[in-house]
């Protein structure tokens, strides 16, 4: 099968594997396991942050910079497509106590000038207290769409003018630095917490690091062992993405490239109504009527494809490391043959 689901999906490499089993591992709950230590040592210094804290996924770790970063009876501002939002279970609320102001962004990219305009007046007992911003980058419901950092800036500054705090869901990170080449050092100078996510592009089996500074990271350790997310000798699993961030990082220019071209054969077929720009990895498409979303899901499944359903009438397909350019050809072969 040819699997577009999610770059959720992907297997370790015989070379990622030969590096989780000779990891050497201790209790990462005693800050005793040296490759754990390693990952969010690199992972920090890649992004210009002073530490990390690696967890089991990237929903965690959005959890726990949210609790960190709001008081329960605070108010996020986030755009409508939000993985924070849409995906993580109302963990938001459940966990932190904390409501959402949602705004309507071009393909999930919001603006300060949008951001500003919800922020809610300090000191008015009707309204929740706005102490956080959440971007996500790349943008999965945008179909990979991303910020650069000339639009992140104004953000940080009006974040620093109205003292809030502003976090990055960075599920996608290096795939939206490949596509825009910032240098993502240069990120630190604007998060006040960072999301790396391994397991997706990068073809970690499991984990993502949470980035802040120290005293937001010594907090984070609380609030990962309140989750159940201290996971003891856990370098087999770092070392899995120590080798993805010195390996995998340079091909994510390959799943675009794929990207790209199944956007190029979609946009010729009769029963394709739209396609979301593509810019990185996810590819969103919307049928017209003569096509059923469901049914053809089904259908491309019975010819070999797996893909999912992603809204009325919308279907999502996401390359990864584990699809090839022949199974890219295979994949519009099959696309222009369905009637």
């Amino acid at each position: 099968m040819i699997d577009f689901r999610s770059d959720t999906v992907t297997k370790p490499t015989e070379e990622m594997m030969a590096a989780m089993i000779t990891a050497k591992v201790g209790d990462d709950v005693f800050g005793e396991d040296e490759t754990v230590n390693a990952l969010e040592e690199k992972a920090a210094a890649l992004f210009g942050m002073e530490g990390g804290l690696f967890c089991p996924s990237g929903t965690m770790t959005n959890q726990i910079a949210i609790k960190c970063f709001t008081q329960p009876l605070d108010e996020i501002i986030a755009d409508q497509t939000a993985h924070v939002y849409r995906y993580e279970g109302g963990g938001i609320m459940f966990n932190s106590g904390a409501s959402v102001r949602l705004l309507n962004g071009d393909r999930g990219i919001i603006s300060a000038e949008m951001i500003e305009e919800e922020i809610n007046p300090i000191g008015n007992i009707h309204h929740p207290h706005t102490s956080l911003v959440v971007l996500e980058n790349t943008v999965n419901r945008g179909g990979g769409s991303c910020y650069f950092l000339k639009d992140i800036e104004p953000i940080y500054h009006l974040c620093k003018l109205k003292n809030l705090k502003l976090h990055l869901d960075g599920a996608r990170i290096f795939n939206a630095l490949a596509y825009t080449k910032d240098e993502a050092k240069e990120y630190g100078k604007y998060f006040d917490g960072i999301s790396v996510c391994l397991s997706k592009g990068l073809g970690a089996p499991v984990g993502s690091v949470l980035l802040g500074n120290k005293e937001t990271i010594q907090y984070a350790k609380r609030v990962r062992k309140v989750l159940g997310g201290g996971m003891r000798q856990a370098g087999f699993l770092a070392a899995a993405g120590i080798y993805a961030l010195d390996h995998h990082v340079e091909r994510l220019q390959i799943d675009h490239l794929h990207a790209k071209q199944l956007e190029s054969c979609l946009l010729n077929l009769s029963f394709v109504k739209q396609v979301l720009p593509v810019q990185t990895n996810i590819v969103i498409f919307e049928l017209n009527d003569s096509k059923n979303a469901d049914n053809l899901v089904e259908e491309l499944k019975g010819k070999g494809i797996l893909s999912g359903t992603f809204g009325k009438q919308m279907i999502r397909f996401v390359t990864h490391l584990d699809i090839s350019q022949n199974q890219i050809e295979q994949t519009i072969e099959i696309l222009n043959g369905i009637d």
